[in-house]
């Protein structure tokens, strides 16, 4: 399963383009300058100044909570309590609740503040964030295609996939739990009924996706804001229960909490790192809104209300200790975030919660929609169907297969687990594992793009990252109760894009050994020029320096050739869009062919006949209705002697029969296509 140290991601079909299977990246034209405090301001708010202007400063921010922050807004539905029923392992005493506070608190102070919204969201690739998106721009700064980059960006981006599994999964259960502290309704819910709410919710959500989420999208910004507003006259409220709770802002409380408890202090660590899940977010969304709005929105906004209702359970749970004591009974865990609101309240606050669940998993799901485009044409998955579902949005796309996946794996996690408090158990190995890649790849950019100097940037890093792997080994230790669950997620993940690259790499070896260099052929027309037929010939293949094995099997089988000649090969280069200027290469191959390379960004969709378009300017025009699109499709046959095992074999032709389409992928009209096919064996 490994790759080339370089990083080359061949295709598994000569003939079709290269962009959902070439890493040796073309970039259209020189990344711009950066200082040493960053990337410049023109490339950082590259394609999300119009929308800006239009919308102003503030309609972006709104914007942002509600797509942004949807995750980790969520995350006082259950991370409160799963660190205080750790906490519970030991006796609860006074100092353990303000220091699984304090912990709480800074560790959004550290993580998301520190880490994301002012370190790493400097590192944006022409605006764009996310795992992918900075694996492109490390390899840049590096100048290279390295191993160690390449698999940081694959691991970082299966482990994503676990994430989005369980995210609707634990949110949505845990915004139903809350029917539990609603006393009219108490004794009428069972866990088979938050089962049953639970799948309507996320089979509806599921379903919704493919009409496309633009028109309840403009919804989403102004119910997180309600919700975060809720969030904090909550905490507020319930901080005058005990406001020596406020000691908890510093983060000694944390520090000796972590030294008098040892093992139990861990455990509580990897719940406590339930309140910054979500934050790869703020990174991933910044193409979305722009990095200033997604700032101004977490410091001003976002973190004041999450602080406050942490800091108000803290206080909440001070004051029932203090009664329970009192009236010497045990102290028992509750969902502190539900009790906590008046009873004549809960029903709205449940409502309220759903709501908020429902936006914090289609942010997921439009994220993993998001990570998978970038992986198909960056050469890490399979060709699926992409479909837009929004003419105004780019953002806004479709992919039935991922949604698919996604549904089937969110409903068999909420039937296996059936509440969040056991889910909490399987959440947070894999976004702790993404933490480390983004740090790591940061610290790359960060020193060989931005050129600090080292010892500043190990300064900062230094103690990230070491949280980073504190919180991941917290996490370890619930790998038997449930932490296996990301880990096998992507795993499986880890092994369909690892065989898909090294598959495909293998596949482009052999068909390079067995062709003919596009020169050679030139020279033997000559000697012996074939019958020609009126019109145009477009030959797809992912070496324009080689001739494909579509035109040979047209020479061979045919024995004609057409009046004019391209050989057309499609390029993902290695940032997130690519202007239309820069969009085509055009050179001439010898008197019979011509030489087309298309670059497009690894955040938009091939299409082939309106870049076609573009070659008017270069003197070259093409009637659609007398062109011809010949593309090669092999029959790959696995064998025992060669390349991988007989299994990842078989598993990367399974990957490769159910690709989609090459002609819906690159949006070639159907009836000008002409498909010669060949045997392979690899």
């Amino acid at each position: 399963m490994a790759v080339q140290a370089d990083g080359a991601i061949p295709s598994d079909e000569d003939a079709e383009p290269s962009s959902k299977a070439e890493f040796k990246i073309v970039v259209p034209e020189p990344p711009p300058k950066t200082d040493v405090n960053g990337p410049s301001e023109a490339a950082m708010t590259h394609h999300v100044q119009p929308s800006s202007h239009r919308k102003g400063f503030w309609g972006m921010a709104i914007g942002s909570i509600g797509v942004v922050f949807g995750d980790i807004g969520t995350s006082p539905l259950y991370a409160f309590n799963a660190a205080i029923g750790q906490a519970m392992h030991d006796p609860m005493t006074r100092p353990a609740v303000l220091g699984v506070v304090s912990l709480a608190i800074w560790a959004l102070i550290i993580v998301v503040t520190i880490k994301y919204v002012l370190f790493v969201m400097r590192a944006d690739n022409n605006g764009e964030g996310g795992v992918l998106s900075l694996m492109a721009l490390a390899q840049r700064a590096l100048g290279k295609r390295t191993r160690l980059v390449f698999l940081l960006g694959v691991v970082g981006a299966a482990l994503f996939y676990g994430d989005a599994v369980i995210t609707p999964a634990i949110s949505v259960l845990g915004a139903f739990q809350g029917l539990h502290d609603i006393p009219e309704i108490r004794h009428l819910v069972t866990p088979r009924e938050i089962t049953i709410g639970a799948f309507i919710i996320l089979v509806g959500l599921f379903f919704v996706q493919a009409r496309g989420t633009a028109s309840v999208a403009k919804l989403f910004g102004p119910v997180m804001v309600v919700w975060f507003l809720t969030l904090g006259a909550l905490g507020l409220i319930h901080i005058a229960d005990d406001p020596g709770v406020l000691l908890a802002l510093s983060p000694h409380y944390a520090v000796e909490f972590m030294l008098r408890h040892g093992l139990v202090g861990f455990l509580v660590l990897g719940s406590v790192f339930l309140t910054v899940t979500g934050a790869e977010a703020l990174y991933a969304d910044m193409g979305h809104f722009g990095r200033w709005p997604i700032q101004a929105s977490w410091l001003f906004f976002a973190l004041p209300c999450l602080a406050l209702n942490y800091l108000g359970q803290g206080a909440f749970v001070l004051k029932s200790m203090a009664w329970m004591v009192a009236h010497h009974r045990p102290f028992e865990n509750l969902d502190w975030f539900f009790v906590m609101a008046p009873p004549f309240l809960r029903i709205p606050v449940v409502a309220l919660s759903v709501f908020a669940a429902i936006i914090a998993s289609q942010a997921v799901i439009t994220g993993a929609f998001s990570l998978s485009q970038q992986g198909i044409l960056l050469g890490l998955l399979p060709r699926m169907d992409v479909r837009r579902t929004s003419e105004t949005h780019s953002g806004q796309i479709y992919l039935p297969q991922v949604n698919t996946m996604l549904m089937v794996g969110v409903l068999v996690l909420v039937v296996l687990f059936q509440n969040a408090d056991n889910l909490t158990n399987a959440y947070g190995l894999a976004v702790t594992g993404t933490m480390v890649v983004t740090t790591v790849l940061a610290f790359i950019v960060a020193t060989r793009m931005w050129h600090w100097k080292l010892w500043a940037v190990l300064l900062l890093v230094t103690p990230l990252l070491i949280l980073d792997l504190v919180f991941l080994a917290a996490n370890g230790l619930k790998i038997a109760s449930g932490g296996w669950l990301p880990l096998l997620i992507g795993g499986v993940l880890f092994l369909i894009m690892s065989t898909w690259v090294r598959g495909s790499q293998i596949l482009t070896e052999k068909t390079r050994r067995d062709s003919v260099p596009l020169a050679d052929l030139t020279e033997m027309l000559r000697a012996r020029a074939p019958h020609r037929v009126p019109g145009t010939a477009i030959f797809l293949t992912s070496d324009p320096d080689m001739a494909p094995v579509a035109l040979m099997h047209n020479l061979k089988h045919n024995k004609v050739l057409h009046e004019k000649n391209v050989i057309l090969t499609v390029r993902t280069a290695d940032a997130p869009r690519v202007a239309p200027e820069d969009r085509l290469q055009f050179t001439a191959a010898g008197d019979d062919f011509k030489k087309l390379v298309l670059t497009y960004g690894f955040m938009e969709s091939p299409n082939v006949p309106k870049a076609l378009n573009l070659c008017k300017k270069k003197g070259l025009k093409f009637d659609i209705m007398s062109t011809s699109f010949f593309l090669g499709r092999r029959s790959v046959v696995p064998t025992a002697n060669r390349g991988m095992p007989l299994w990842q074999d078989k598993l990367y032709i399974f990957l490769l029969k159910n690709a989609a389409n090459p002609t819906d992928f690159f949006h070639i009209p159907p009836g000008r296509v002409v498909e010669l096919g060949a045997q392979v064996k690899v």
